[in-house]
């Protein structure tokens, strides 16, 4: 899928957990881990707003465009 994921990224840059994500945002880990793990065929905006919000970011932080699929050098 050419929409690539970087939620593990933010994670890691704000040292938070899977876990304290997921019950910042109000959703399961497992539903996370769908999210981080690019399996999701799509997310809410209100989802977006949340881990906006909670990992002090912008959706562009969160989501990019791989035309190709293959993750940039």
């Amino acid at each position: 899928m050419p929409i690539v994921v970087d939620i593990d990224v933010m994670l890691a840059r704000r040292k938070m957990s899977v876990g304290t994500l997921a019950e910042r945002v109000g959703i399961t880990p497992a539903n996370l881990a769908v999210l981080k793990n690019g399996r999701a065929k799509a997310v809410r905006f209100t989802t977006l707003e949340a881990l906006c919000e909670a990992l002090e970011c912008q959706p562009g932080d969160l989501l990019r465009w791989e035309p190709d699929g293959t993750p940039a050098p």
